[in-house]
């Protein structure tokens, strides 16, 4: 007889994650655009699983993963670990 697993809940949850830094210039270093690191990055992972952050230099798995960590604060998105935010 096969026992029913409770079904699993996410532990880390992103949505729609993004990163802008701006582009300041001039004497006054005035914002005139922004860089996007990581624009609408969503993924979650339950208990027991694995996630590897793999790509080409450049192409933002250090600011996802500074984000996720609070060393850098998200221009926008959810981070939740645990189910809190």
């Amino acid at each position: 007889m096969t026992v029913p697993t409770p079904p699993s809940r996410d532990i880390l949850e992103i949505k729609n994650l993004r990163k802008y830094f701006p582009i300041r210039k001039g004497l006054m270093r005035r914002v005139v655009g922004h860089v996007k690191a990581v624009d609408d990055v969503t993924f979650s992972i339950r208990k027991g699983e694995t996630l590897s952050l793999v790509g080409e230099s450049g192409c933002g798995k250090t600011t996802t993963s500074r984000c996720i960590l609070r060393a850098l604060t998200p221009t926008a998105g959810q981070i939740r670990f645990l189910t809190e935010n």
